[in-house]
C-alpha cells in the first residue's frame, strides 16, 4: 500500500478555519481531483462532514472514525490498522484530512503532495504537523495569484527520505 498525505498548507502550517479550508484554490481542487480519482481517500469524520456534497465520487471513501454509525457513500474503520486490513497491497491511499489525521499518520505516509500557499493567515484555527525534516523535495511547480487565486502557490511533492 502507498500512503500519500495531500493538503492546502499556508507558510505557518494553516489549512482551517472552523472546520472548513481557509483557501478556495481552483488550481488546487483541480489537482486533488486528478491525483485521487480511481484511488482510495481516508478522512476524519470531522473532514467528511464538512464535504458540501458528502461522498466524493469515482473514489473508495473511508472514514476513520470511533462512531458506529452509516455514512453515505462510506466505509466506516474505527482504528488504521483495520482500515491497512481492508487494502489491497498496491493500493494507492489518500490521506485528505483532517488535522488530527494528518498529525497521526504522517509518520506512515510514504510521500506528501502539498499546495504551499504563500499566505500568513492569523485566524487560522487548524494547523498541518511540522515536516520540515524526514522529507526531501522531488517535484514542484510555482504559480502566481491571478484573477481566481488569491495568493502565489506551489503544488510541492515530497518523498520520505
Amino acid at each position: 500500500m502507498k500512503t500519500i498525505i495531500i493538503a492546502a498548507v499556508a507558510r505557518n502550517g494553516a489549512i482551517g478555519k472552523d472546520n472548513k479550508l481557509i483557501y478556495w484554490l481552483p488550481n488546487d481542487l483541480k489537482r486533488f481531483r486528478q491525483l485521487t480519482t480511481g484511488h482510495t481517500i481516508v478522512m476524519g469524520r470531522n473532514t467528511f462532514d464538512s464535504l458540501p456534497k458528502g461522498a466524493l465520487p469515482n473514489r473508495r471513501n473511508c472514514v476513520l472514525t470511533r462512531s458506529q454509525k452509516h455514512l453515505a457513500g462510506c466505509e466506516c474503520f474505527a482504528t488504521w490498522a483495520a482500515f491497512v486490513a481492508s487494502c489491497q497491497p498496491d493500493e494507492e491511499v489518500y490521506i485528505i484530512g483532517g488535522a488530527s489525521l494528518y498529525r497521526q499518520l504522517i509518520d506512515k505516509a510514504d510521500r506528501l503532495c502539498l499546495t504551499e500557499v504563500d499566505d500568513t493567515p492569523e485566524h487560522a484555527d487548524t494547523f498541518f504537523p511540522d515536516y520540515g525534516t524526514g522529507w526531501q523535495e522531488v517535484w514542484r511547480e510555482d504559480h502566481e495569484a491571478d484573477e481566481k487565486h488569491s495568493h502565489d502557490y506551489a503544488f510541492v511533492d515530497y518523498v520520505r527520505q
